[in-house]
C-alpha cells in the first residue's frame, strides 16, 4: 500500500544532532565538577531526559536538583539547535517531496517538545509537521515501548480527518531500539544511517523495511514501490536487470534474456541496450549519470515505474535495482530469480562488487550473464546442472564464505564434498566433460563461472 502519512524522529533523522546528545550530559555535569564513565550515553539513550536527570540526582547523587539539571541541559540543547546543528543532507528535499504529494507528517521524539520545536524552527521546517509528540511531555513511555508512535498515529488520523491504517504509515528512525519498536508496533519503517553517528548497519538493516545511507538514497517512488514479503510464495519471478556498464552485452544476448524474463529493470545506461532492441523496461532506476538524455526520456516515458536518485549516494544503482526486484517479487508473492547483464565490463573493482552484491542478497537464484560467460551464486543446499551445451567448456568455482563444501561431477577433476577455503584457487579452470555435469553447494556460498 502506498504511503499515506509519515512519522519522523527528530535527532539523527531530521537534524544532525546526535553528537550534541552524546556530549550534553558531560558538558553540563562538568560545570558542577562531576564526571561520568565512558559509554554512559549508550546506556541512557533510550530513556527520556527527565529520567536521565532523575538518575543522576537520585541514583548517582552527582547533582542536588534533578529539575535544575534538566533545565540546564534543555538550555544547552536549545542553544545548540539554534546555532550549530544542521539538517541532514537531502532531508529538506525529501520533506518537500512528501509535502508536494499531500502526505501529512508528524514528529515523534524523545526530545522535549520545547526543544524539538527550536530544532525544527531553526531549519525552517516546523511548518511541515502537523504536530510534535514527545515521550517527555505526554504519558508515553520511552521508545523501547510503542506509546509515542501510537500517539503520533492517533494525531495523524485526527489531522487527516479520516482513519488511517498502520500499513500506510511509515516511521523514519535511526536508533536500532526505536526501529525495532516501531516495526513491532505494526508500522513500516525506514532505517537511516550516516557515517559519523556510530550506528552499525547490521543493527538496523534486519529490522527495517527500507534501509538507507541517508536521504539521497530515498525517494517517494522507492517507498511506494515497496511491498511486504509474502507469507508464502507461488512460483518464481524471473527478473532481468540490465545494468549500466560501459561495456554492454550484445543485442542478441540482451534480447534473449529479456524474452525469458517476466520483469525487466533498466539501470541507468542499461536503458540504451533495451532501447536498441525495442524492449520496454518495467522499471527505470538510477542517477542518470551515464545514459543519454534522449534515452533517459524514452525510458521514463515507457517504464511503468521510475526510481530516480542523485549521483552522490552511498548505494550503487544496481543495489537500488535489486530492491525494486525484491519489491515486485513480494507483490506477486513469488520467490525471486535475478539475472544481471551489462554489469561485468569496464572496471574490475565494479565487476567484483557486483559479484559480492549478488552473493549477499537472499534471492532464490542470482546470476550474471554476459557474452563470454555465465556466473551463478550457489548457497547451501542448491546446485547448478550445467546442461548439454556445457560440455567442453571451462568451469570455475570460488568460495565466497568460510566453511564452503562443494561437489563437482561430470568434469575432468571431480570433487566429492570437498572443503574450499575462502577465495582459494582450487576450483579454477576445470573442464566440463559430461552432458549431465553438476556442481553442488553443501555448505557456505559459492561463486561459479561457466565460460563459453
Amino acid at each position: 500500500m502506498p504511503i499515506s502519512a509519515a512519522i519522523f524522529d527528530c535527532d539523527g533523522v531530521l537534524v544532525d544532532s546526535m553528537h550534541v546528545w552524546a556530549t550534553v550530559t558531560d558538558v553540563v555535569l562538568a560545570r558542577h565538577g562531576a564526571t561520568l564513565e565512558p559509554g554512559f550515553f549508550e546506556t541512557i539513550e533510550p530513556i527520556t531526559l527527565h529520567n536521565v536527570c532523575d538518575a543522576l540526582a537520585n541514583d548517582r547523587h552527582l547533582v542536588e536538583s534533578a529539575d535544575d539539571l534538566y533545565e540546564e541541559m534543555c538550555e544547552y540543547l536549545r542553544e545548540q539547535y539554534a546555532t550549530t546543528v544542521p539538517m541532514l543532507e537531502g532531508c529538506r528535499a525529501f520533506l518537500d517531496e512528501l509535502r508536494a504529494a499531500g502526505i501529512p507528517m508528524i514528529v515523534a521524539t524523545s526530545t522535549p517538545v520545547r526543544e524539538a520545536s527550536v530544532a525544527l524552527s531553526a531549519q525552517g521546517i516546523d511548518g511541515y509537521f502537523v504536530d510534535i509528540v514527545s515521550a517527555e511531555d505526554t504519558d508515553c513511555r520511552d521508545k523501547e515501548f510503542p506509546d509515542v508512535y501510537l500517539e503520533a498515529f492517533r494525531r495523524l488520523g485526527e489531522a487527516c480527518g479520516h482513519e488511517l491504517t498502520k500499513d500506510e504509515v511509515w516511521v523514519f528512525e535511526d536508533a536500532p531500539f526505536a526501529i525495532r519498536t516501531a516495526r513491532k508496533a505494526g508500522f513500516h519503517v525506514v532505517g537511516l544511517i550516516n557515517d559519523h553517528d556510530g550506528r552499525r548497519e547490521r543493527d538496523i538493516r534486519p529490522h527495517c523495511d527500507i534501509f538507507a545511507h541517508g536521504y539521497p538514497e530515498l525517494s517517494l517512488a522507492l517507498i511506494n514501490d515497496y511491498a511486504d514479503p509474502p507469507m508464502a510464495t507461488h512460483g518464481m519471478l524471473e527478473v532481468l536487470i540490465v545494468d549500466g556498464s560501459p561495456c554492454q552485452s550484445s543485442d542478441k544476448l540482451v534480447s534473449a534474456l529479456a524474452d525469458e524474463a517476466g520483469y525487466v529493470i533498466a539501470v541507468d545506461h542499461g536503458a540504451e541496450a533495451l532501447r536498441r532492441i525495442d524492449v520496454t523496461p518495467d522499471v527505470f532506476c538510477g542517477d542518470s549519470d551515464s545514459v543519454t538524455p534522449e534515452t533517459a526520456c524514452w525510458a521514463r516515458g515507457h517504464a511503468w515505474t521510475t526510481v530516480a536518485f542523485p549521483s552522490e549516494k552511498y548505494a550503487t544503482d544496481l543495489a537500488i535495482a535489486l530492491d525494486c526486484a525484491e519489491h515486485e517479487a513480494a507483490r506477486q508473492a513469488c520467490s525471486l530469480g535475478v539475472t544481471v547483464t551489462c554489469a561485468s565490463g569496464g572496471r574490475p573493482d565494479h565487476a567484483f562488487a557486483v559479484v559480492g552484491l549478488l552473493a549477499n542478497r537472499a534471492v532464490s537464484r542470482a546470476r550474471i550473464v554476459d557474452d563470454g560467460f555465465e556466473m551463478r551464486v550457489l548457497r547451501a543446499g542448491t546446485s547448478w546442472e550445467l546442461g548439454e551445451c556445457a560440455a567442453g567448456k571451462t568451469f570455475s568455482v570460488v568460495a565466497a564464505s568460510e566453511g564452503c563444501i562443494a561437489s563437482e561431477r561430470g568434469m575432468r577433476w571431480e570433487l566429492d564434498h570437498h572443503p574450499l577455503a575462502l577465495l582459494d584457487d582450487v576450483g579454477i579452470s576445470n573442464v566440463v566433460t559430461a552432458p549431465d555435469a553438476v556442481v553442488e553447494c553443501h555448505e557456505g556460498t559459492l561463486i561459479c563461472w561457466l565460460f563459453s
